[in-house]
């Protein structure tokens, strides 16, 4: 099973995830890298108390540059394209807050770059700000709020697709974000998820694991970054994509090298046919042996042709088990055909 897995761009860390994988009854979706592509653009600057365009875009820009988070990395860019040669102003006392946003000071100026939320927490109200499809970055400098900028994520082609089979195969599908509850909803809906949970924080994620299983629900948790590590530590099979973060990856108990979400039904279907064999191959040691050693006991056949049977049997649990990998082939060759 780990062998044919792996020729389809399936890891699997050990024996129990293929096993695991099956009874997954609820998939649990990230949002930055997972549903979507992960490669965000700076969509909406908005600009307060005088302040214009580009001075938001520079000091947000080299604020977030010490963060390695896909929203970070777009407002960066934005900037290189929008400046010529750009350099960061350099950043002191930076803060990065796990699912909230950063605090640094630059040019001595005291900035705060994240969440409604985050802000809020930090004494400075932006509920002001209109809403909007995308990930916020409400920006402060000095205590007052001076802007917005919009960042926003494009879904993967084939995440629609793979949410079906999923749905068809009788699994609950969530889709769980630290974004905003209108660029969640705006994700999910393009994506065929009805059930959405948004403004949750890494731990909250993990939480929200604990009590899908508190209802007695089996959870296969799909995640890429840093954020997504305690939920996918906490759920009973966890899979990651292989362009995601190194803890994240080691986190999770399968890994999808390639991160084409395509290859996730694949997950529970190798499974599925794994435990199967594994059931025919016990059924039929059960039968054997219950029917063999009663005659072997009584002295019926000679002891050599016992151990040949008895070689033979071990040799048919070996080939029955080897459907697994020509299952494989046959699929591929059917797929060329068509």
């Amino acid at each position: 099973a780990s062998g044919a897995a792996a020729e389809n761009g399936v890891l699997y860390s050990s024996g129990r995830f293929i096993e695991n994988a099956r009874k997954a009854d609820t998939v649990v979706f990230d949002k930055t890298g997972t549903i979507t592509k992960g490669c965000p653009e700076v969509t909406e600057i908005l600009t307060l108390g005088g302040m214009d365009e580009k001075t938001l875009l520079r000091i947000a820009a080299s604020a977030e540059a010490m963060s390695d988070h896909p929203v970070a990395k777009a407002v960066v860019a934005r900037a290189k394209d929008t400046f010529v040669d750009f350099v960061p102003d350099a950043a002191a006392d930076f803060e990065a807050v796990a699912g909230k946003g950063i605090k640094c000071s630059v040019n001595g100026k005291a900035l705060i770059c994240g969440s409604r939320r985050f802000l809020k927490e930090n004494g400075i109200d932006a509920q002001a700000l209109p809403d909007g499809t995308g990930t916020e970055i409400c920006t402060a400098c000095d205590g007052a709020l001076v802007g917005l900028i919009r960042v926003a994520d494009v879904i993967k082609p084939e995440a629609r697709e793979v949410v079906e089979k999923l749905k068809a195969s009788g699994r609950q599908v969530w889709l769980v974000t630290g974004d905003n509850e209108q660029t969640a909803r705006d994700i999910a809906a393009q994506a065929g998820i009805e059930n959405v949970k948004a403004n949750v924080l890494p731990t909250e994620k993990a939480d929200m694991i604990a009590r899908l299983k508190a209802e007695g629900r089996t959870i296969c948790m799909v995640g890429d970054g840093v954020n997504d590590t305690p939920a996918l530590a906490g759920a009973d099979c966890s899979v990651a994509m292989g362009s995601g973060s190194d803890i994240a990856i080691e986190s999770a108990g399968i890994l999808l090298p390639s991160g084409d979400l395509k290859k996730l039904p694949e997950v529970f279907d190798i499974s599925e046919r794994t435990m199967r064999v594994v059931n025919q191959n016990l059924r039929w040691a059960f039968v054997y042996n219950a029917l063999s050693i009663p005659i072997a006991a009584a002295g019926v056949l000679h002891p050599s042709i016992c151990a040949t049977s008895m070689s033979l049997s071990s040799i048919g649990v070996l080939f029955n088990s080897l459907k697994l990998r020509n299952g494989r082939k046959e699929r591929r060759l059917w797929k060329k055909k068509r």
